[in-house]
Parts: structure tokens; sequence; C-alpha cells
């Protein structure tokens, strides 16, 4: 990416909407309500030729104390202090406000470059929005339509420019690493080993889940080391799910930060739908899921709804409870949350329970080593002939029933996939096996071959019979036959 764009103005201005048409997805959520988007977002943006970083940010408001608007500006004008570019977004058919006149000033102190567009520019009625413009001192004002696409080429003209700039900036403060010795030159240094590090391909995808206020924006950015996302004690402060790009302790990872669940008898607005099924859709991309459970009411109907929904979709589940730093007797209340881990989500037995303080940082050892941990069951492959072996051993200690007098046979089994572990059993009548019998292979599987927590799919698949008759025709019965029984052509 050769610069970073951040998209600024007041709420309901088009921010999102110009965002997302950058991006080519749908990733922020767009609503008519003002205030939707309250972090920070980024996204790899296209525009002809062009490829670069685009921030969505909060939309600016006249508050400087504690209050939630006011942590939101100050996030804000952080991402305006880490951004190359600026686009100053105003409404055109609303005008200049004295809101903006204020907000222009403060990007002329703050922003080498600034970009004036006026979004909502389609038709007559912005004609006097734009004119307005002008006045803020920013210059010639772009007519966009976020929604619609239009202005995207004035945009892409005012870009290219000045991603000339960043790209020669970038190579005359590049480092030199390019130095020909000659072979009497004396090295003193140690020798450098031509083996590069091995690394992952890809990111490890991470979801944060959770209750409204379990701190799951607050444990990320202990995690990051900085405050990267919006935090405070109002519950249901993230909206988005946020998705941000790390090195955790030598793992790549990329962290979603989702909104709160609440019951679903419970969300009612359209905007906590939209950010609910937001959360929905991370934990669907998801890798490994982090349920965060709050250690002073854990375990509460909801927390056990999403872990159920993270074993469901095939994931690696991790099952971390905050705020452990505030417990008094510890090693009771851990005992306790074991108890009713192993009785309240069975089907997640052996996932790793680990206690973290988000506000401190203790644990966040034990919680990389569990997700790393996860992660390596979630991806384990059993060699075939490991598993008919101990398929041998299993129905020889409990052989399946037999249903209707029919005896069912195992006959083969072998491992399909990974991400998560599934296996398929041949055998006879695979209609007729009773679910109880299936758990128990499951069970079985989940201790022999230690892969404790992880989702296993298992497949009972009919097997044809070696009967080379079975399923043909009856031959017509000959003439003697029939001349035999009496009967006559």
């Amino acid at each position: 990416m050769s610069f970073t764009l951040a998209i600024v103005g007041r709420p309901n201005v088009g921010k999102s909407t110009l965002f997302n048409r950058l991006v080519g997805k749908k990733l922020a959520l767009v609503d008519d309500q003002p205030g939707v988007t309250r972090d920070l977002r980024e996204g790899e943006a296209r525009l002809g030729d062009l490829r670069f970083t685009v921030v969505d940010t909060a939309g600016l408001e006249d508050a400087t104390d504690n209050s939630l608007e006011g942590r939101m500006r100050r996030l804000t004008e952080r991402a305006v202090d880490m951004a190359d570019i600026c686009l100053f977004m105003i409404d055109a058919r609303t005008g200049v406000t004295p809101v903006d006149e204020m907000f222009a000033e403060i990007l002329r102190r703050k922003s080498a470059h600034v970009i004036l567009a006026a979004n909502k520019a389609e038709g007559n009625a912005a004609e006097a929005g734009v004119l307005e413009a002008y006045g803020l001192g920013l210059g010639e004002p772009l007519r966009l339509s976020g929604e619609h696409g239009e202005g995207m080429p004035d945009l892409y003209s005012v870009l290219v420019p000045l991603a000339d700039q960043f790209e020669a900036e970038a190579v005359d403060h590049s480092p030199v690493v390019d130095l020909d010795l000659e072979e009497d030159d004396d090295w003193d240094g140690e020798t450098v080993p031509d083996t590069p590090v091995p690394t992952r391909d890809k990111p490890l995808q991470v979801a944060v889940v959770g209750r409204p206020n379990a701190g799951k924006s607050t444990l990320i950015n202990k995690i990051l080391g900085e405050d990267r996302l919006l935090t405070g004690p109002e519950a249901g402060i993230t909206r988005d799910a946020i998705s941000l790009q790390i090195d955790w302790s030598g793992t790549p990872m990329r962290i979603f930060d989702t909104a709160g669940m609440r019951k679903k008898a419970k969300v009612q607005e359209k905007l906590e739908k939209l950010s609910v099924s937001d959360g929905l859709r991370a934990v669907k991309f998801a890798e490994i899921v982090v349920v965060l459970l709050d250690a002073e009411i854990p375990f509460e109907q909801q927390d056990l709804r999403i872990a159920d929904l993270a074993e469901r979709e095939g994931r690696a589940v991790v099952i971390a409870v905050n705020k452990w730093d505030v417990e008094d007797n510890k090693q009771e209340k851990l005992r306790d949350l074991k108890e009713s881990f192993a009785r309240l989500l069975p089907q997640l037995r052996g996932a790793p329970l680990v206690t973290v303080s988000a506000k401190t940082g203790k644990g966040l050892d034990r919680l990389h080593d569990a997700i790393m941990r996860a992660y390596d069951v979630w991806n384990r492959r059993v060699p075939t002939a490991a598993l008919n072996r101990w398929l041998t051993g299993m129905l020889e200690q409990h052989p399946p029933p037999a249903p209707q007098g029919k005896r069912i046979k195992l006959r083969y089994m072998t491992q399909a996939k990974t991400r998560p572990p599934g296996f398929v059993v041949m055998c006879s009548h695979p209609d007729k096996i009773p679910a109880s019998y299936t758990r128990y292979l499951v069970n079985g599987l989940r201790q022999d071959f230690d892969m404790p927590g992880s989702p296993i799919r298992l497949t009972m698949r009919g097997q044809n019979d070696k009967n080379p008759f079975k399923g043909r025709k009856k031959a017509p019965p000959s003439k003697l036959r029939k001349h035999l029984s009496g009967r006559r052509d």
C-alpha cells in the first residue's frame, strides 16, 4: 500500500458509504441513524490502478470531555495524525455547519494533505452546499456521491500526484541494503545464516465474541499494546466487527473485535441487529473463536448460545474468563468454572479455559498458548491405519446395536478433512445407527487421539453389499417351468 487515506467529517455525512465503495465490500455498517461508526476501520482500497489503505472514522463532534463522544473524537484525531492524507467530507445537501468550520481549522493545523469533498452532491439540491464549501479555505471541493459512485474519477486525479509523491519519499528514505564487498575486505561480523525464518503464509484468523461489556475491546487493546479500539463503562460500544492485523508473540494474527451479542428477544433496534449479524459473520470466517466471559456472571444463557454457535460452525473454541483481577477466592471460583463448563458445554469437552485480566494484561501469555494449541488440534490429521485399529478396539469394547434385528457392520474408517477434523465410517444401515453410538465414537476420538475441545464431524456412509446379484432383475420363467406348473402358453 502506497499511502493511507483517512475519511473524516461530521456524523452521517456518508463516510462509511464511501469507505465501502473504495474497498469494494460492505464492510462498514451503514444506517440513516447518525453516529453508527465508533471505531477506526481499515480496508484495502482500489481506485483505478491505485492501491492504498483507507480508514473509516467516527463522526467528529464538538466534545472534548471523557464522554463517549469525546473518546470517539480523540480516536478520530489519532487517525488524522497517523494518516498521510485526510479526506474531509461535508454533506452538500445540509451545507457547511459551524462544526464543519471548526474541524476544518483543526485539519489545517494537523494534516499536511487535506482533500475537501462535498458528498451527496447529486442533483440540484446540493449546489448551494458545494458553493459554501469554498469558504472553508481547503481548496476546491470535490463533488462526490458515495452511494451512487459519482465523482470517483475526480478523486482519482487528485490522489495520483500525491501517491507519486509518497512513493518517491519512500524510495529516498529507504535504507541501503545492497552493499558490494571486495574479496579482500575484512569482515569482523558474525556469519549470517541463509536459512529464512519460517513464517505463516496467512495470519491466523481469531474472533473475540461475548456478551456486551465483557471486555472484548479492552482485551484486544491490551494485546496490541495501544488504545486502538474504543472502550468505556458503557455496554454495547462496539458496533462493527473490526479486524486488526498484529504480530502476537511471533504469530501473525488478524483479530476481530465484535459487537456484544444479547439475547435475540432483547435485540429490537435495526442497528443492533446489523451489529450482531456482522459479529456472526466474523465467527463464520474465523479459525479460532475466543468466547470471553465475565468472571462475575459466567456461563449465562447467552454465553452458552455463542459457544454452541461457534462449535456448530466448526470453529476451534477457546473460553477466556475476563476480570479475573477483581476475583477474591480464585481457586474455588476456578474449580466451579471448570465444573460448569464440563456440565453446560459437553460438546466442547476439553476445550481450553483460561483466566485473563484485560485491564492488567495478566494471563495473556496463557491465552496465546491456548489459541495456538486449539489451532493445532483443529488441523490434526490421523493416519487411516491408526483409525481402523482404533475402530476395531472400539467395536470390541462396545459393538453397535442391532435395531429390528438388523446387524450393523462398521467396516472401514478414514479422515476426510481437517479444520475441523472430519471422519467417515463405511458401514451397513447408516440410517439405523443411533446418535448415542455416534457420540460414543466421537468422544473416543477426542480422548484417544488427543483432540480436546475441537469440533469433530463423524459421518456414517452406506456401503454396497458384495453380492454381485443384488439388485438384478429376476429372469422370466422358462416355458418348461410354466409347463411343469400346469400353465399353458
